[in-house]
């Protein structure tokens, strides 16, 4: 079985221009997408799909294969996934009489996928003859059996017909698990995109990872390169925490002497201390008072054992806080395993 690596590169791109090669980590973003692809094992060729003679170079400059120029009219902002497979494959029947078996679409917006998941992907496909493709999916924060839409006299319905009677009605833990495509691998018979007109056919298997993060915007793409370290735990970097319901729990009438330790976060704390991190503890005790609770707070994180290279005082009582690089205690776990690893692989 032949298989063919497909990464689809134009320049035209609005949300961020020439976002298929802007820098991450010190290469161009489709640079990642071609090395995963030459280093997955049951890949046999790999080459960029551009409209942008730049990027060819940066292309064949990485080891892909750049044998043409995409046409302006198949790089606009609708074009498709199925139109540009298409042509690639048109182009490679044509001029050198190859037709692969399998098709793997890895898109320049996911620099973190693992080369393993190219390959368990293609394995998965390659392993039942009656699958038309694979799609990498992830499981979805929100349900979609509590979603609604407006019918045309006002009213509300529910978005899915199928399920549980009144799933908007249940919990959440009780609702069927919804999976989402996280754009890292996908992966399709060629007979299908040129003999069906499609990207996945009917018969579709799922290859379920536990991350999701595709770039669309500067934001992401930032967000992307500062908190996914190489090798999981960040190291070398400042971390603020906050103490009353991070660190601590919260009590009433800022009585802070009955605070007790919020085990999570102090054991995130160390965790990152233990790696090489600065932890700064801050906090807005005594701020609307005036009261001094700085002898009770120390005590209160050595005993704890809440490792911190400083302690800070006098953050303002307010209601909420706006913070360009504020970032929640659950999303910081959802980053490390336990295990030293970083959970995220795609994106």
């Amino acid at each position: 079985m032949s298989v063919l690596a497909i990464v689809p590169a134009r320049s035209g791109s609005k949300s961020v221009p020439d976002k298929n090669v802007a820098s991450f980590r010190g290469k161009p973003l489709l640079v990642h997408s071609v090395v995963h692809g030459l280093a997955a094992r049951n890949v046999d060729r790999l080459l960029v799909s551009t409209d942008s003679p730049r990027y060819r170079d940066i292309a064949l400059a990485a080891g892909a294969e750049a044998p043409f120029l995409r046409p302006a009219a198949l790089a606009g902002d609708l074009s498709t996934d199925v139109e540009v497979f298409t042509h690639a494959l048109g182009w490679l029947e044509h001029h050198e009489g190859y037709r692969p078996d399998v098709c793997v679409h890895l898109r320049p917006t996911s620099p973190t996928r693992r080369v393993q998941d190219v390959e368990n992907a293609i394995e998965l496909l390659l392993s039942d003859p009656t699958a038309d493709s694979v799609r990498s999916v992830t499981l979805a924060a929100q349900t979609p059996y509590k979603m609604w839409r407006l019918g045309e006299d006002g009213t509300l319905l529910p978005l899915l017909r199928t399920g549980p009677l009144e799933a908007y009605n249940m919990p959440r833990q009780s609702l069927p698990p919804v999976y989402v495509q996280n754009a890292s691998v996908d992966v399709v018979r060629s007979s299908v995109i040129l003999e069906r007109g499609s990207m996945s056919g009917s018969r579709i298997l799922p290859y379920v990872m536990d991350s999701f993060g595709d770039v669309d915007d500067w934001r992401e793409l930032a967000l992307l390169e500062r908190d996914v370290p190489e090798g999981g735990v960040p190291r070398g970097l400042t971390f603020a925490f906050d103490l009353d319901g991070v660190l601590a729990s919260l009590v009433p009438d800022g009585e802070y002497g009955r605070a007790e330790p919020l085990a999570a976060g102090v054991a995130l704390a160390r965790r990152l201390h233990e790696a090489g991190n600065r932890i700064v503890v801050y906090t807005a005790r005594g701020s609307a008072t005036g009261r001094d609770w700085l002898e009770v707070t120390r005590a209160q994180l050595l005993r704890w054992g809440v490792p911190h290279d400083a302690l800070h005082f006098g953050k303002p009582a307010a209601d909420y806080y706006v913070d360009d690089r504020m970032i929640s205690l659950a999303t910081l776990e959802s980053w490390i395993e336990p295990g030293g690893q970083s959970r995220r692989k795609s994106a």
